[in-house]
């Protein structure tokens, strides 16, 4: 049996039918973002909401709409949950056996001046942690860290979130980009490479802007070259990996680059004056650390190197064609599967979706982290038995979260199937020749709502593309800038705003918190809009 989607079946109307389209989006985002409620439920019921447009309004057989929200969320557990369970176990591994304390004293003592610190920790090294965490341990890492060295709460939660912006998008070993590449079907190569040719413009301004939010513009030009080579060889080792590898490790080797490079610039050149807080004492702010051998520094270094090897192993194709070619059972999902008939003007003519679920359990990333965990703590002197203890034990810690994430990702997925995000597209579509300005903020407004850049790029991305579509410009750019503008809500989002309070003992605080960056967060959303209007009309050779 074949089904073939229809976009205006309310009263043949396009504007009644995205009225319909939208509400399971407003159900989600007003759960989240004015009724705080939890994640998990917001997503079960913007799922319940999707599943009722799309039965009762749009006519879909009520066994393809349950097979299709089945279909994404065995996608979000695999590979997109795996991910994020796995990276979170071997943080964990390094938080139990110490290491990670060693890995804050080695960064807080490069340099005294706060200035200087800010730029490794809350830039830098919060972009690390976002590679291999991301979901809001960067700002609540990057919070405490500067806290626990002498920075005031609120702007240790201030600069956390700043700083947490350009990384986002290649986010917990790339997971935004390969869910985008998922729900729209287009080329994860292209998507990550377009990506890398947006946001290393930001990853340059960043720096820049974190050091002027904390000190202002004439105590940030007295440390322009920090701010200068920090963003600059992140911003190239982002637009490198991100081309001509892929997006698992973009956010991980662009921030030990510019931790590298920072650290080479400090042994030629220092600030002429060290810039501390007005009412810190200099003598305790100046009092020696406590150095850390070499052997103590590799050891505490030595889990996030060895998950960087074994993901950049996982990720050559040699290293995939070979695990998938020992297990990898392909599954067509039943009743689905070559059913649904996607129809004009959204296909020249009747097309039918492909519903392929590839169980692909020892080529996915999130099983290089599994091993990367396993081999690390063996390592630092785990026994067996307790690293299955402490990974049950993160089983359970995120176990919300990986019901989160399929919960999206079976709306996201009952959406596509029943043709709710293609009425939204044709909609959307009106804005014509602005809509490259627009695209990025989309995903700003997506992300700064669900508080992920997946899951804007999950609810958003065949949107963006659909649009895309209708307007002339190429899908593959305005995808991309769903999740380059999304990067810049991530710093107002409930999540990470709450997250933020709570790591820096601002509980109530959070309204004066979203204050401090709001403006931040819209202004570098809109210049997106701008790079990617640009992008568009005046630059469209630089779109793969």
């Amino acid at each position: 049996m074949t089904w073939t989607q229809n976009y205006t079946p309310l009263f043949d109307s396009l504007a009644a039918s995205t009225l319909v389209a939208v509400a399971p989006v407003v159900l989600l985002l007003g759960l989240l973002a004015f009724c705080h409620v939890r994640a998990h439920w917001a997503a079960l019921a913007g799922l319940a909401a999707v599943l009722l447009a799309a039965v009762f309004v749009y006519h879909m057989p009520p066994r393809m709409a349950l097979a299709a929200a089945a279909y994404g969320a065995c996608y979000g557990l695999l590979p997109i949950g795996w991910i994020v369970l796995n990276v979170i176990f071997l943080y964990q591994i390094t938080v139990q056996t110490g290491q990670f304390e060693i890995v804050k004293q080695s960064i807080a003592g490069l340099s005294a001046d706060r200035r200087i610190q800010a730029l490794l920790i809350a830039f830098a090294f919060g972009a690390f942690i976002e590679g291999a965490a991301g979901f809001g341990a960067p700002v609540a890492i990057s919070a405490a860290m500067m806290i626990g060295i002498g920075f005031r709460p609120l702007l240790a939660a201030t600069l956390a979130l700043i700083g947490n912006t350009a990384p986002v998008a290649f986010g917990s070993l790339g997971t935004p980009i390969i869910a985008l590449a998922q729900v729209t079907g287009l080329p994860l190569q292209e998507l990550s490479a377009m990506t890398g040719r947006q946001l290393p413009f930001f990853s340059l301004i960043i720096p820049f802007w974190l050091v002027a939010a904390m000190t202002g513009w004439r105590a940030m030009l007295q440390v322009w070259p920090a701010c200068f080579v920090s963003g600059l060889s992140f911003a190239v080792v982002q637009y490198l990996v991100s081309n001509h590898h892929g997006p698992w490790l973009v956010d991980i080797a662009s921030a030990l680059a510019s931790i590298g490079s920072v650290l080479v610039l400090l042994r030629f050149w220092r600030p002429a004056t060290v810039w501390r807080f007005p009412d810190e004492d200099a003598a305790a702010a100046a009092a020696p650390r406590q150095a850390i051998g070499a052997g103590a520094l590799f050891r505490a270094w030595s889990p996030w190197v060895i998950l960087t090897v074994f993901v950049f192993v996982w990720a050559l194709p040699a290293t995939k064609a070979f695990l998938n070619g020992l297990y990898q059972p392909v599954f067509p999902v039943p009743g689905l599967h070559q059913a649904v008939l996607k129809a004009p003007p959204l296909a020249p003519e009747l097309k039918p979706e492909n519903a392929v679920y590839t169980f692909n359990l020892l080529s996915a990333t999130g099983t290089s982290s599994l091993i990367s965990g396993l081999v690390a703590g063996l390592i630092l002197g785990l026994r067996p038995p307790e690293l299955v203890r402490i990974w049950f034990r993160t089983v359970w810690r995120v176990r919300l979260s990986l019901l989160t994430i399929s919960g999206m990702l079976s709306l996201a997925f009952a959406s596509r199937y029943a043709g709710l995000d293609s009425t939204l597209g044709l909609a959307f579509a009106s804005t014509g020749y602005l809509f490259p300005f627009f695209s990025p903020m989309l995903g700003w407004l997506g992300v700064a709502l669900t508080g992920s850049d997946t899951a804007s790029n999950v609810l958003f991305g065949n949107l963006q593309q659909i649009t895309a579509q209708q307007t002339g410009i190429s899908p593959v750019l305005a995808a991309a800038a769903n999740s380059s503008g999304g990067v810049m809500g991530k710093m107002i989002d409930a999540q990470s705003i709450v997250v933020a309070g709570v790591a820096t003992g601002q509980h109530g605080q959070e309204g004066q918190i979203l204050r401090g960056v709001f403006w931040h967060s819209l202004v570098l959303a809109a210049l997106v809009g701008v790079l990617v209007f640009l992008q568009a009309y005046v630059f469209p050779g630089i779109v793969p």
